[in-house]
């Protein structure tokens, strides 16, 4: 018997041992507290159409910006023993410059205020 069919066989009957188990001992009694509605703090007997910021949405959307400039940044150390470091500083300098213009125009446009 190969490896492979012996791993298939192996991880099949551990699946179906287990899942056994686990409908053997569970325990199913249900109550009131467990059938409720879970809504992440909101009044679950209210309407589930409460008005959302959209203010979370742009900060969640700006911390995703901002952070792929450190994606972007990462390789510099070892970019700049190439055989042009002068180009990726160039290049690095202008994405650091974009991205301080992008921040200081969320700054004055007031996306960065939580309460108006």
């Amino acid at each position: 018997m190969n490896m492979i069919a012996f791993m298939l066989i192996l991880s099949t009957s551990l699946s179906i041992i287990l899942t056994s188990l686990n409908i053997w001992i569970a325990q199913t009694n249900p109550d009131s507290e467990k059938l409720s509605p879970y809504e992440c703090g909101f009044d679950p007997l209210g309407t589930a159409r409460l008005p959302f910021s959209i203010r979370f949405f742009l900060v969640a959307i700006l911390f995703l910006l901002f952070d792929l400039e450190i994606a972007l940044l990462l390789p510099l150390p070892w970019a700049t023993q190439l055989q042009s470091p002068l180009t990726t500083l160039t290049w690095t300098s202008t994405i650091i410059f974009l991205l301080t213009l992008g921040l200081a125009y969320e700054w004055t446009q007031g996306g960065l205020e939580w309460a108006e």
